[in-house]
């Protein structure tokens, strides 16, 4: 029964994102670099925990993908989510700096501190 009160959260809470989403003009700011691949992201008045999608990171190369994600995103940096699903209570997408339209996950990709996953 919880799993599926979960289940539906999420489905509620990535179809908002995806039909309510404003754009540029309510980014979201990233609050916090937790780990090499979870950001604490902001709009407004309600923080997400958010996993970065597509992307696996070694443990040993934890601390070089968190410190490389806390280079590339300081506090208040403007992001769009390109949500993918949820997981544990995590939303998970593809989160895009809008500065300069980089795709993070993508960005540890090349610089060599994670590897592509399953985005299924």
């Amino acid at each position: 029964m919880r799993r599926q009160a979960l289940k539906l959260l999420a489905l509620l809470l990535t179809g908002l994102l995806l039909l309510g989403w404003p754009g540029a003009a309510a980014a979201a700011e990233v609050l916090q670099v937790r780990s090499g691949t979870l950001l604490l992201v902001g709009d407004r008045n309600r923080t997400y925990p958010v996993d970065l999608a597509c992307v696996a990171v070694a443990t040993d190369r934890e601390e070089a993908a968190t410190t490389w994600l806390r280079q590339a995103l300081p506090r208040h940096s403007r992001v769009n989510l390109l949500p993918m699903g949820n997981e544990a209570g995590h939303l998970q997408a593809r989160v895009v700096r809008l500065a300069d339209d980089t795709d993070l996950g993508q960005g540890l990709i090349a610089a060599g501190l994670a590897a592509p996953a399953d985005c299924a």
